[in-house]
């Protein structure tokens, strides 16, 4: 087996333990951004940061974090190395976007994770106030009016999603990216 997850073999691992399609069409999203900032990033690393995005919520189902958030994350982990893939970069960007969890970003995937993760929804959010309920509707300066709205998709974390701007990246540069990449996954989302 590889060191690293092919976009492949990620894919089969969701569907494996993640069923609702909701949580998959999230998944989706938040690859794209997460590929869409890779390239800004990482460029030789764009499938694996994708995978990244991709497996974020692999333990959505599974783990207990209604009841307990800090096992969000922690067992993502250990699902994947139950699975063969014992990746130390997979596992900690996976944990660190629930700091709850007790790890916390260091790194720029870290960064990147826990900033793509509530931006995803946060523009979903805005796309479905349009008539059209599409992401193509969603402008950068809705997304910069909203944000400064605490109480529209309160549930979004303001904080993490500006976490961004310790990969060296803006806010607004951000926010394009995430445009433009749920854009490019819009019609397999739904959006």
């Amino acid at each position: 087996m590889s060191d690293r997850i092919t976009r492949e073999q990620a894919w089969e691992l969701l569907n494996k333990y993640v069923k609702g399609e909701n949580y998959i069409l999230h998944s989706l999203q938040v690859e794209a951004i997460m590929k869409g900032l890779a390239k800004r990033l990482a460029p030789d690393e764009v499938e694996y940061w994708g995978c990244i995005g991709l497996l974020h919520d692999l333990d959505e189902e599974t783990c207990p974090w209604r009841e307990d958030l800090s096992t969000h994350g922690p067992t993502s982990a250990r699902i994947l190395k139950d699975e063969g893939w014992d990746d130390e970069v997979l596992a900690n960007a996976i944990m660190s976007h629930n700091p709850i969890c007790g790890k916390s970003p260091e790194t720029t995937v870290e960064y990147a994770i826990i900033a793509a993760d509530p931006m995803s929804g946060f523009i979903k959010a805005i796309a479905q106030i349009y008539p059209d309920k599409k992401v193509a509707s969603v402008k950068h300066k809705s997304v910069t009016k909203r944000f400064k709205e605490a109480r529209f998709a309160a549930g979004a974390n303001r904080q993490y999603m500006s976490e961004i701007e310790k990969t060296g990246l803006s806010f607004d540069e951000f926010i394009d990216i995430a445009l433009e990449s749920m854009c490019e996954v819009a019609e397999a989302t739904g959006l």
